[in-house]
């Protein structure tokens, strides 16, 4: 890994979820056609892209079943555990409607409603990801979503990944479709004869599912635009290098675009973590995507001090961050920027991906300077609640009238001045 000194710091920040011209223009003939055409275009795609033509997009009862039969029970009882501690973390963030009476007799407060429904992307191709169906599925249902629609791109046998709809069924869901791409974020946004619509999409994907939901949001909501993987590692002298090493290849491998830093004070820590980087990733199933990331976008800055260390950290803005630190817990004070925070050498970054229980789905691209989290906030809306009293509006409706004449809004001010002259 290159090892520069920290007055040489370049941005996490990558340009993929822009897409090419060529890229933006297929998205939008994809959306147009579904819209258009809705499940004869939805079988058209998934035959030209997953090499299936479908009869029926909705997975069965049958197709439920078989999969718990094909995913070994180990994996079925880790995949309960995971989701209880998801749903405990999640339900820790619910907040009640409240509503509070004042003197003059006025109600304020603010009522939180459930959306009515939440449509789900799973990525498909090569691997399958359960732990991406329950960090999106659960925290909408400890929201009160009543309707959750999954949906994710078909293998050429027209199935979906057992572990996939095993973990479905575990978080609550029913509503599932084996359509992938731009045309399930269409079909999802504006419904077809098989599908009704949505008011939300979440979930990652590639390139065109993130071109896609950039170009119907604002029909729906979407949870974010997420960018490649990314941690950075914050480590003083007490660190481990060969566990920093492994760490930071957690992320590398994910994707040749993926992102791992190290900031360091410590020079020989820097040089005895490059090394181990380059010995652990000669061994990985992934090495070459592993090794393309660390090439690109691995990099190690030695830092003169702790403190400089932490603004460099503040700086980059990470998806991921470990603290491993002498006293860590005593440097969560001074971060100001990061998703998910790992304090301690025992929280390495998967714990976090797979099992202890907050989300996974976090800014990436330096965007956690003003993002959080997928949580649970974000499957609910809030409406103020209003009821002025007659004390309260012939206190204030001439101020009222006042303020809405002086932005040229005279009905505004007559609408509050007719009800005071009722009164008299």
């Amino acid at each position: 890994m290159k090892i520069l000194k920290v007055n040489e710091l370049v941005s996490i920040k990558r340009s993929i979820e822009a897409g090419t011209s060529e890229q933006q223009a297929v998205v939008k003939k994809i959306i147009m056609e579904v819209r258009d055409r809705g499940d004869e275009a939805l079988r058209e795609y998934t035959e030209k892209f997953d090499r299936v033509r479908l009869a029926s997009f909705s997975v069965t009862e049958k197709e439920f079943k078989e999969a718990y039969g094909e995913v070994e029970t180990e994996l079925i009882t880790i995949i309960r555990e995971a989701a209880e501690n998801i749903r405990t973390f999640h339900e820790k963030q619910l907040r009640p409607s409240w509503m509070k009476t004042e003197e003059n007799g006025t109600i304020l407060g603010q009522k939180i409603t459930p959306l009515d429904s939440v449509g789900v992307y799973v990525p498909g191709g090569t691997a399958a990801y359960p732990s991406s169906v329950l960090m999106n599925v659960i925290p909408a249902k400890v929201a009160g979503v009543k309707r959750i629609v999954m949906v994710s791109p078909p293998d050429s046998n027209g199935k979906l990944p057992a572990a996939v709809l095993v973990a479905a069924k575990e978080a609550g869901v029913e509503e599932i479709y084996k359509i992938g791409g731009a045309q399930a974020i269409a079909a999802l946004a504006y419904g077809t004869e098989s599908i009704t619509a949505v008011d939300k999409i979440t979930g990652p994907g590639n390139i065109f599912v993130a071109l896609a939901k950039r170009e119907v949001f604002g029909d729906v909501d979407i949870d974010m635009i997420a960018g490649p993987s990314e941690i950075a590692i914050l480590a003083d002298e007490t660190a481990r290098a060969d566990e920093v090493a492994a760490d930071l290849l957690s992320q590398a491998e994910h994707d040749p675009r993926a992102c791992s830093v190290l900031v360091t004070p410590s020079l020989e820590l820097a040089e005895k973590v490059s090394v181990e980087v380059e010995k652990q990733m000669a061994l990985l199933p992934r090495r070459e995507i592993a090794a393309r990331s660390i090439t690109d976008y691995g990099v190690i800055y030695v830092t003169n001090d702790l403190d400089e260390a932490v603004e460099t950290v503040n700086q980059l803005a990470p998806e991921h961050l470990e603290i491993i630190t002498e006293n860590a817990m005593e440097q969560l004070g001074k971060i100001r920027h990061a998703g998910a925070i790992f304090i301690g050498r025992y929280s390495s970054e998967p714990v976090g991906d797979y099992f202890a229980g907050p989300n996974h789905v976090l800014p990436t691209n330096g965007t956690a300077r003003f993002s959080s989290p997928l949580n649970v906030d974000d499957f609910q809306k809030k409406s103020s609640v209003i009821v002025y009293s007659g004390r309260a509006l012939k206190d204030n409706g001439a101020k009222i009238a006042a303020f809405a004449r002086a932005e040229g809004l005279e009905a505004h001010a007559r609408a509050v001045e007719i009800r005071l002259t009722n009164d008299q």
